[in-house]
């Protein structure tokens, strides 16, 4: 259960004090009265609602707790449209980092892919991204912010190898497609510069097979036609095996080479709206219904708080003599409809102007302070690009002791320091171990989050190695030697941990040891990279 307005918990018992104290002060001065009559009177009066006092504090319990906005429980919502199925591929090998298009080849194909999933709005997307093999990161949904999001933290770091698969990739982006039970025709948008490890024979025969499976393809190349150097995270151009410079040249060769056995369309290379083009080529397919869903935020439950407190306020109302406190039926009617009210961020959020649904989200959360305030003025902020304002807002939202709703900020803030991160070169080793520390934390909470994961493993790929250790000259590495044991029973730093917190400090760090050796593991297993060029 979680309150939409917590602080509202701590007047709780004063309003139910007083409404028992109003109450017992109103049956006092009645039996006053009725004592002044006669004796009999009096007598009378006291043998009725001696309980009076008690139900109309219980009945001010329920309607203050409702007025606290309580939630519980998860929804699955249904959406429907009538929608494509496409597959987005990207190529996130390290050619793609050349800068004959600016501010290089894989920046833009990025850009060129956001602006196309904005436009398929209502279309079912997935996300497939390779180097040497293939990377599904998102399957077959109606979400589109979230492929947005994958597509921003897209990054030659993400490959475990490098070198270029294209048709491995188109393939795997077909068995997507052919899992598909809902939707319309089926297409793949591939953004490559045509670097592959395979021939143009080879890509001819993946495109022959999508063609056989009824998916289109439709290739949208990036990069220059004259070549360009590939630089290397150390400043210096990448070389190859010879120690000469790589030179990486658009290859239409092999993207018309996949495009004419599936018989579908490369985009001119200089055409001024790539993704409009791609646009036209899907707008000629067919479109069918299609059904996704979602899982919704905890369920308001307010309406039955006033529900039990009018019924139970109408009982009392009947089984009296005397007028009930129908005021307090008023208050409870008038609170839990301003609970249940939509607030103005998430009504312009849901008719997609995110702008103004991020100005009304933090104009909320400053008004309220609540934490799922701050929370969603902190998502509406990351959504709309603002890192520093996502930052501050999430912050303060992943100290609620609500474990999911911090379990969520905590994931949100993470990927904020992570996308800043990959945006500024001013202080983005602390930016990424920020990361890091944030989607560690999410990931205690929640050691399932397939998202938490994947951010946590690429928060620690960018991250710079460890300096090399200190030696006293030449020959092997050395194990450390261990520390000194602290002596027993020694006085507490003022400000410093405490043992359950270094104990914390210490099992986190095992975990993030052990799901790294899991992941070395893993990729051991895959065998040897396919042979062919590193870039």
């Amino acid at each position: 259960m979680r309150f939409e307005l917590p602080k509202w918990l701590v007047v709780v018992p004063f309003v139910v004090l007083l409404v028992a104290a109003a109450a017992w002060q109103a049956r006092r001065r009645r039996l006053r009265a009725a004592a002044g009559w006669s004796a009999q009177l009096g007598r009378q009066a006291a043998a009725m609602g001696s309980h009076s006092t008690l139900v109309l504090g219980l009945i001010a319990l329920v309607a203050a707790l409702g007025l606290a906005g309580p939630r519980w429980g998860r929804a699955s919502q249904a959406t429907e449209s009538r929608a494509l199925n496409v597959v987005v591929v990207m190529d996130i090998s390290r050619s793609m980092l050349a800068q004959d298009v600016k501010p290089d080849r894989l920046t833009r194909a990025v850009g060129i892919a956001r602006r196309l999933v904005q436009d398929l709005e209502g279309d079912r997307l997935a996300l497939v991204a390779f180097a040497a093999r293939g990377y599904l990161l998102s399957p077959l949904t109606l979400d589109q912010s979230a492929l947005a999001l994958q597509l921003d933290a897209l990054d030659p770091e993400v490959a475990s190898e490098g070198g270029s698969g294209l048709g491995a990739a188109i393939s795997q982006a077909a068995d997507v497609l052919k899992a598909a039970t809902q939707g319309g025709d089926k297409a793949v948008v591939v953004f490559s510069d045509g670097e592959s490890f395979e021939g143009a024979e080879a890509l001819t025969s993946v495109g022959e097979s999508l063609q056989r499976a009824g998916i289109t393809l439709v290739l949208v190349p990036v990069g220059g036609s004259t070549g360009a150097r590939i630089p290397d995270p150390d400043g210096t151009w990448h070389k190859d095996a010879d120690g000469q410079e790589v030179i990486t040249v658009r290859r239409d060769d092999l993207l018309k080479a996949a495009a004419t056995g599936a018989r579908g369309i490369v985009v001119p290379a200089d055409a001024p709206d790539p993704s409009g083009e791609v646009r036209r080529v899907l707008d000629r397919l067919a479109r069918a219904p299609a059904e996704d869903r979602s899982a919704d935020d905890l369920i308001p439950r307010a309406w039955l708080f006033a529900l039990v407190a009018a019924v139970g306020l109408l009982g009392h109302t009947l089984t009296r003599r005397s007028a009930a406190l129908v005021g307090l039926l008023l208050a409870v009617g008038i609170g839990t409809a301003s609970a249940q009210r939509p607030s103005a961020g998430g009504q312009l959020l849901q008719r997609g102007d995110t702008a103004k649904a991020r100005e009304a989200f933090a104009a909320e959360a400053k008004k309220l302070g609540t934490d799922s305030a701050w929370f969603n003025a902190g998502t509406a902020a990351l959504v709309a690009g603002d890192m520093v304002a996502a930052q501050d807002a999430l912050r303060r939202a992943s100290l609620s002791l609500d474990p999911d709703l911090r379990r969520r900020a905590l994931y949100n803030l993470g990927t904020a320091y992570l996308t800043r991160a990959r945006r500024e070169t001013k202080g983005r080793d602390s930016l990424l171990v920020a990361a890091s520390r944030q989607l560690q934390s999410a990931l205690q909470l929640a050691p399932g989050d397939a998202d938490a994961k994947f951010n946590y493993e690429l928060a620690r790929r960018l991250m710079p190695p460890p300096p090399p250790p200190q030696s006293g000259g030449g020959g092997d590495y050395k194990k450390p030697p261990p520390k000194p044991q602290q002596p027993q029973q020694a006085p507490p730093t003022p400000g410093g941990m405490s043992k359950a917190d270094a104990e914390q400090v210490l099992s986190a760090m095992e975990r993030a040891e052990r799901e790294t050796r899991m992941a070395q593991a893993k990729r051991q297993r895959r065998g040897q990279p396919p042979l062919g060029p590193d870039w």
